[in-house]
């Protein structure tokens, strides 16, 4: 047990569980809130098939945009959290 508590396992097991959770929190947040509302400006019916073409190239953009919104706001929520406990060591 005195490796659990030096090497902080169970704090680093909370946190990855955290992070699963607050992941899909967000990838709901996007599709069920975000996706909804940028789905009248596109022409196909669901966010999934938006298409961008280039010539003879289909680029599927969609499913990029949601993962890039899910992304950049994974990274804000990290962000915040990370200035946060730097705010609180210094103190």
């Amino acid at each position: 047990m005195d490796f659990l508590k030096e090497y902080k396992i169970v704090s680093l097991g909370i946190a990855f569980i955290s992070g699963i959770a607050v992941n899909d929190l967000i990838k709901s947040f996007v599709n069920d809130i975000v996706m909804p509302v940028i789905l009248p400006l596109n022409s196909y019916g669901q966010w999934e098939n938006i298409v961008l073409s280039i010539g003879v190239v289909e680029l599927r953009i969609g499913s990029f945009l949601s993962a890039l919104i899910n992304f950049v706001l994974l990274m804000v929520i990290v962000f915040i959290i990370v200035n946060f406990l730097n705010i609180k060591n210094k103190k």
